[in-house]
């Protein structure tokens, strides 16, 4: 049975923030290096700065972005389908691989940059294109100067567990 009241606050949600956003783009880099992560990724949903081309493309957005934890919501459809008709394994790495790495990226200081080292996948169960939203959260376990690690999970507005994904970043000056 669905959960009706999430998936529509979900829903509800993500349409208020869509009316915020900005055409997609690149942000040049001394807007990155003049911002902290925090800022730029909420810079995004108050519409300051573009949000990235990849997630027009994948369909996926940035709902949230605090301290270490960074939330994105997609749907995915049949545009999302390998030829053996179901969601493409690479929609959920994509999604968990932006979820992690922005909960990295909301804890630096200005002038500093990442980028993924590693980013470790288990699928637990296929979606299809009558999953409906699903959610990806990423928390950081550990930030040093140097290396970030971070842990994702995608689910839908039921709870229902799709993948969990753990990252590796390395840390460096813009």
């Amino acid at each position: 049975m669905e959960n009706n009241s999430t998936l529509q606050s979900w829903l509800e949600e993500e349409a208020a923030i869509r009316a915020n956003l900005a055409a997609t783009g690149v942000a040049s880099r001394e807007h990155l290096r003049e911002h902290t992560g925090q800022d730029f990724l909420n810079g995004i949903n108050s519409g300051k700065t573009p949000p990235p081309p990849i997630a027009e493309l994948m369909g996926f957005m940035m709902i949230s972005a605090d301290n270490g934890l960074a939330i994105f919501q997609g749907t995915p459809g049949r545009q999302h389908y390998n030829p053996s008709g179901a969601v493409h394994g690479g929609y959920a790495a994509t999604l968990l691989d932006t979820a992690v790495g922005c909960a990295i990226h909301s804890t630096l200081a200005a002038g500093k940059g990442f980028t993924t080292l590693e980013l470790k996948i288990n699928y637990i169960r296929g979606m299809k294109d009558k999953t409906g939203p699903v959610r990806a959260e990423g928390k950081v376990i550990t930030a040093g100067k140097q290396v970030a690690v971070a842990e994702g999970r995608i689910v839908d507005a039921n709870g229902k567990l799709y993948a969990h994904a753990t990252t590796t970043c390395l840390i460096f000056d813009i």
